[in-house]
């Protein structure tokens, strides 16, 4: 695949030239709202780390004529185990924003997790993906003080046919982003949360001295969510329920005991928690701790082909990525976004044979040389 950009004498070919072209494209605030962790960065720097710290043991004199990258999740198939990680805002990367994401996304056979904080609307996503009946796609959910607010976004994303509700738990409150902080962050006059300004009219205003988005969390998302309010999330219609945002096993259980499908390993891409172990490094625990119960998902740090495939090897049936989507849909739409899968399933394609893994099956633990700690 070619991607057509400005200067065409530079094509990118991995997802860390991605993302050098994307600073050309992005003003300071997006750029910044969509790269940045939180406090001092710890946790967003791990997650990538942690894949570094891995080492792989390649298995030899194995047949690799034939690769196949197909799964599923839930039960609907994928072509490759990935998934594109909810995230806000997207239209200020592209005018296409979810939109494009999304049909790069079904096009690929791949997932896509919608955001509550999109600038495209849950129906207008799913109406753009009509030709693509069979795509995986959920909807990501914060749960609001409004209960009403939060009974429409799930009615909404039922009706649309989206196919699981993925809640995110691990933001009772916003996590301290201190570049968006400086910058003020707050969306462009032009842009609002489509899913939430046509229910109740929220947006995300400009406080000064501080990030709108810190605002809005404060004043919507509520902080006494507990995991009594599973059960009133799953009666509201018979989405399966995904949990983001476990970091340890005990927690793991619980989910699956409140009714869980599945659960995604995440530490919110590093924005929440500063200091809080990375992604990769919390996978083994809760793999052992659901005991194949539930699949487990992980979320953080994938950069390279061969990063799906150790997080796969420690147990995962599939990964999320985010901000490198970002990265594509900003220099070139939706065909960034579908270099960007493309670039993945190539790589993770080349790193299963070079590893003597035919399928996803063959992949275990046994490829793995893991840190001494």
């Amino acid at each position: 695949m070619t991607v057509v950009i400005k200067d065409d004498r530079f094509q990118p070919i991995n997802l860390f030239e991605y993302e050098k072209l994307a600073k050309e494209h992005l003003s300071q605030m997006a750029l910044d709202y969509y790269s940045s962790g939180a406090w001092d960065e710890i946790t967003l720097r791990d997650n990538r780390a942690a894949f570094e710290r891995i080492k792989l043991r390649p298995r030899v004199l194995v047949d690799v004529s034939d690769r196949n990258l197909t799964t599923s999740i839930l039960g609907q198939p994928l072509q490759l185990p990935l998934l594109i990680a909810p995230m806000a805002f997207q239209c200020l990367a592209h005018p296409d924003g979810e939109v494009a994401t999304a049909l790069a996304a079904a096009s690929a056979g791949v997932g896509m997790v919608l955001s509550t904080m999109a600038t495209k609307s849950i129906e207008e996503v799913a109406t753009a993906c009509d030709k693509f009946p069979d795509s995986l796609q959920w909807f990501q959910l914060y749960i609001h003080k409004d209960r009403g607010l939060t009974r429409a976004l799930v009615e909404k994303a039922y009706k649309a046919g989206y196919k699981a509700l993925c809640l995110t738990v691990d933001a009772p409150v916003l996590g301290q982003r201190e570049r968006d902080r400086r910058n003020e962050f707050a969306l462009p006059l032009d842009l609002h949360l489509a899913n939430l300004a046509t229910i109740s009219g929220l947006d995300i205003s400009h406080e000064k001295g501080e990030s709108g988005l810190f605002t809005y969390f404060a004043q919507q998302l509520n902080p006494a969510v507990t995991w009594d309010d599973l059960e009133w999330l799953q009666s509201l219609s018979p989405l399966p329920l995904v949990v983001k945002g476990i970091l340890r096993g005990d927690d793991a259980v619980r989910s699956v005991e409140y009714g869980a499908k599945a659960i995604i390993v995440s530490n919110h891409g590093g924005r929440q928690l500063d200091g809080a172990i990375a992604s990769l490094d919390a996978l083994a625990e809760i793999v052992a701790a659901v005991d194949g119960k539930v699949e487990v998902l992980l979320d953080g740090g994938i950069r390279r082909g061969t990063d799906i495939l150790k997080a796969l090897a420690l147990g995962a049936k599939a990964v999320l990525i985010g901000r490198p989507i970002l990265w594509g849909l900003a220099v070139a739409g939706q065909v960034g976004v579908s270099h960007v899968i493309s670039l993945l399933q190539d790589e993770l394609n080349l790193g299963m044979a070079l590893s003597g893994c035919a399928k996803l099956p063959d992949i275990d633990s046994s490829l793995l040389t893991l840190p001494r700690l």
